[in-house]
């Protein structure tokens, strides 16, 4: 892997098993949009980032390499071997077809609090209309950010959080789910949920952290674990992932903690990875 800064651009050659279209667009995050020329423009890390994918050529405009080196490279997992993942799956039928249609998808790390609220607001909710509702509590809370003559806003920090009500967020059109944020963010305040503590935590005890917050259920937990706190054997249930499950390993009658325990036994370590592949592939063919 070459790494080389150009203007206000880093590009990093000889990239493998990335796609950005696959990444961005397997229900793991909320904030990148598709351009006509195919990059992917978002907002991470407080900052506005295109990233664009030519061959094994991977450009991320807006970033210097000390950025790159601190933060987009983790965000990216770039450093990853996930030739070496995908070969741990190499004896089910299943999960390889689905990583030879999402092959280029990688686990992002977002941030943490970030990815909690965004879950929270996911739950029984449309990808379109959650990147709505992410989107608008940005802008009424999160700092103004100027890219392009564009204006962005970065996704609110606990702080900038620390008066809302559900009165407060109407305007979001949330729902049920304005209760989870405020509970969220009480419980966060207060320490009785440390998130700092989460990555560090072993899986079983890290998930039951989370779901001492109103409106997380193993589902939202798994996602948050998987996405945010490097744990890739979390294994998120969605309605997707459970019909998938039922068809293509368990039968109609599996319920979600058989498919947990499926999952964890049947795929291991990177269950998380795995799930990915055939959410993607089940959503993208309709299966």
């Amino acid at each position: 892997m070459k790494i080389r800064q150009s203007e206000n651009s880093v590009i990093i050659s000889g990239i493998k098993d990335f796609n950005p279209k696959h990444t961005f667009l397997c229900g793991q995050c909320f904030r990148w949009d598709e351009e006509a020329d195919s990059s992917f423009t978002g907002v991470a890390f407080s900052k506005v980032v295109n990233i664009s994918c030519k061959d094994d050529e991977v450009t991320i405009k807006n970033i210097t390499l000390a950025e790159y080196e601190s933060q987009w490279k983790h965000y990216l997992d770039l450093d990853t071997d996930y030739n070496y993942i995908k070969s741990t799956f190499s004896s089910d039928e299943h999960v390889k077809k689905a990583q030879d249609f999402g092959w280029g998808i990688k686990i992002l790390n977002q941030e943490i609090f970030e990815c909690l609220i965004s879950f929270i607001i996911s739950t029984q909710n449309a990808i379109p209309r959650i990147k709505k509702i992410v989107s608008k509590l940005s802008e009424m809370y999160g700092s103004k950010i100027e890219y392009l003559g564009k204006t962005f806003y970065a996704f609110p920090t606990l702080e900038q959080l620390q008066s809302v009500s559900v009165e407060s967020l109407a305007p979001l059109k949330a729902g049920y789910r304005a209760q989870y944020i405020v509970d969220a963010v009480y419980k966060l305040s207060s320490g009785e949920v440390k998130l700092a503590d989460i990555s560090s935590m072993p899986y079983e005890a890290a998930k039951a952290q989370l779901m001492k917050i109103k409106g997380v259920g193993p589902k939202v937990a798994d996602c948050v674990l998987l996405f945010s706190a490097g744990k890739k054997e979390a294994f998120p249930v969605d309605v997707w992932v459970k019909r998938t499950m039922q068809a293509l390993y368990l039968g109609d009658g599996a319920t979600q903690k058989q498919i947990e325990e499926f999952a964890a036994n049947h795929f291991g370590t990177y269950a998380g990875v795995a799930q990915q592949y055939l959410f993607y592939y089940a959503r993208e063919n309709k299966l």
